[in-house]
């Protein structure tokens, strides 16, 4: 179980990298708009993420 977990947290990081790496531009324009986004929406992204992420598991296993 820790190897998958581990795999996963890789995988996220690949991905997280991306953007930043392809397009720095495009990802300083995402980070200034995160940054004027009220504390509520930024909560409601987090918990939108992790329910999808979560439904995601649940279809895969």
């Amino acid at each position: 179980m820790g190897d998958l977990l581990l795999g996963a947290l890789a995988l996220v990081l690949v991905v997280e990298g991306l953007l930043p790496f392809f397009s720095p531009g495009t990802w300083r324009q995402v980070f200034e708009r995160a940054i004027r986004m009220s504390d509520g929406q930024i909560r409601f992204l987090g918990l939108s993420s992790m329910l999808i992420g979560l439904l995601l598991l649940a279809i895969w296993r």
